[in-house]
């Protein structure tokens, strides 16, 4: 059977298993069922997580975990080939376009989609191909003790106020590194430029995909300028062409760092957990920097998704639609820090005073942005594959900033052919 007949079969029976209504409690027609769940690892459910959804539906779960690039590397893998590479796989933002062009996974009804914002990013050709789980965004998050130390009384609201004070928490011998960002060949590093780029005002492409951060007057240009010249003045560790976000991460859980630069929003809440980070009372969030003095940011979420091979789709669809359940949300969020993509249950954290730097957050949610205003294109995964690669090099000292853009430009121009 070819992938498309695949693809049809799939919608009929999952529209027949009912995604909508939730099943009764006692009623567990998948009982014994075992799915295969893939997921990257700041959703590694714990335990007792697992053990509630096997109890609540009789479904038990295999839960399978890979690094975020290499979970697309498998997905691609594996449904070239015709086989699924789970039941239920991460389905991330940038790969909508892709993923939704080729029909490799099923459509979901959203069953409560005034409360899930999001689910738009996740619709191709008006179909919704994965239900989002992890309202991923971007902020800065800093450690409000450095900055004290180094006589900084408030977070920076420009880039060049970011440089001030690292320079001012170096110089005080607080940190050796305080500013936070990876330069390591993979996606983590490539967001961190979208972010900043943004923040010098600009935007990477015009409306006909045109590169705009190829000249120096550019904020792409002026982004990744910043970034070099934050390496060359010894305020990013040399070692960071190694690292990838994940491992920044840990370096200002440590508090090794005083800035995590494009910082996830949920992280927050791991960071300001005293069992977790040893600078639980120090980390604060804080509205990412712009040279305007208006802040910006772009919206990454994470969902989950079924592979239109899936051999399980039925008990799969009843654990996507657990995820996004208001307490299983509460608790991905407490433990994992994966900000819940549910607007009510966004809200009865803040009121509950459980929110972690609740206000910042949510004026800063306020300011959410697509990264690309016409929706993510299919070639985003080869493009964002050269802006990493050109980062790392220029990082070693391979390219200079000018090189760097140029070859990045090339690669959005031969993705797009």
């Amino acid at each position: 059977m070819n992938m498309r007949k695949v693809f049809l079969a799939s919608v009929a029976v999952f529209l027949m298993a009912g995604w909508g209504p939730a099943m009764a409690d006692d009623a567990k027609p998948y009982a014994g069922q075992t799915i295969t769940v893939l997921f990257p690892p700041w959703t590694t459910l714990p335990k007792d997580m697992t053990d509630r959804f096997t109890a609540q539906t009789g479904i038990k779960l295999d839960l399978q975990t890979l690094g975020w690039d290499d979970i697309r590397t498998k997905i691609v893998t594996s449904m070239v080939a015709g086989s699924a590479p789970a039941d239920v796989t991460e389905v991330d933002w940038s790969w909508v376009g892709q993923f939704g062009a080729a029909q490799w996974y099923v459509p979901l009804d959203n069953s409560v989609k005034s409360d899930l914002p999001t689910d738009a990013i996740f619709t191709y050709d008006g179909k919704l191909i994965a239900l989002p789980y992890n309202n991923d965004f971007r902020l800065l998050i800093f450690n409000q003790d450095h900055l004290k130390k180094a006589g900084v009384d408030h977070a920076p609201t420009t880039p060049d106020d970011l440089l001030a004070d690292a320079k001012a928490i170096k110089a005080k011998g607080i940190v050796s590194f305080p500013i936070g960002l990876p330069f390591s060949a993979t996606e983590g590093s490539a967001t961190a430029w979208y972010l900043l780029t943004k923040a010098f005002g600009g935007e990477l492409f015009d409306k006909d995909f045109k590169p705009l951060f190829t000249t120096p007057d550019s904020a792409g240009y002026k982004a990744l300028a910043w970034e070099m010249q934050a390496l060359k003045d010894g305020l990013i560790d040399p070692a960071s062409t190694g690292l990838k976000d994940v491992e920044i991460q840990e370096l200002f859980k440590n508090g090794q760092i005083s800035f995590d630069v494009a910082g996830w929003a949920g992280n927050l809440s791991v960071y300001t957990d005293p069992t977790k980070s040893k600078v639980a009372s120090a980390a604060v969030g804080a509205l990412m920097p712009n040279v305007s003095g208006k802040t910006r940011t772009f919206g990454l979420p994470g969902a989950a998704g079924i592979p239109v091979a899936s051999q399980h789709k039925e008990a799969a669809a009843v654990f996507v639609k657990w995820m996004v359940a208001p307490e299983n949300q509460i608790e991905s969020y407490t433990v994992l820090g994966n900000l819940p993509t549910r607007t009510s249950v966004l809200q009865t954290l803040d009121n509950d005073g459980k929110l972690a730097s609740g206000k910042v957050l949510l004026e800063q949610a306020g300011s959410v942005e697509p990264l690309f205003k016409q929706g993510t294109p299919g070639w985003y995964p080869q493009f964002s594959s050269a802006v990493a690669t050109a980062l790392n090099q220029a990082a070693k000292g391979q390219l200079t900033v000018d090189d760097a853009v140029k070859q990045i430009a090339v690669g959005a121009t031969d993705a797009q052919k």
